[in-house]
């Protein structure tokens, strides 16, 4: 059985089966495939299952269908295919052995350079000047005034206090 697995964020894990000859894909619920997403129009595309292969339409979306990275207005999904709606990347698996076995092509691989090397780090530098820094201890005059007004604004208070319940 066809099914299409969400592979972005936020969407892992979720998969749908195509059962039906034609499925709507969209933001909304009225959709068999509803993707609450900003970038899925609301009426995306139309999916239509031919075998293992996956006829798909789009119906003006705002932020295209793209079939491997490649824009569509109609086209064909085969096993193992990444179809993009806007943002959101989904791939067709069929449960065969060769939807299991698609790699990407070589093409597309990605070359991780190589770390920095131990000798690349080793530099001469100046000792840290800690005393004009962020971290360096703060003067505590106005911490020291704030207490000593409070001190002063209390007295006055407690002052003002006695002196009405003498009265």
């Amino acid at each position: 059985m066809a099914r299409l697995v969400l592979l972005s964020e936020g969407f892992t894990g979720r998969s749908y089966e195509l059962k039906a000859e034609a499925t709507s894909v969209g933001r909304v619920a009225d959709n068999a495939i509803e993707i609450p997403e900003a970038s899925v129009s609301s009426h995306h595309a139309e999916l239509r299952l031919r075998g293992n292969e996956l006829m798909v339409k789009d119906l003006g979306s705002t932020n295209g269908s793209f079939i491997n990275g490649e824009r569509i207005t109609e086209g064909v999904l085969k096993p193992g295919q990444i179809l993009r709606l806007g943002m959101v990347e989904m791939r067709l698996e069929t449960g065969t052995p060769a939807a299991a076995k698609s790699k990407l092509p070589l093409d597309q691989t990605r070359v991780i350079p190589q770390g920095v090397k131990l000798d690349e780090l080793v530099t001469q530098r100046a000792p840290l000047d800690l005393k004009n820094t962020a971290f360096s201890k703060k003067s505590n005059k106005a911490t020291i005034i704030f207490v000593g007004a409070a001190v002063l604004v209390g007295v006055i208070l407690v002052g003002l206090l006695i002196w009405i319940a003498s009265k």
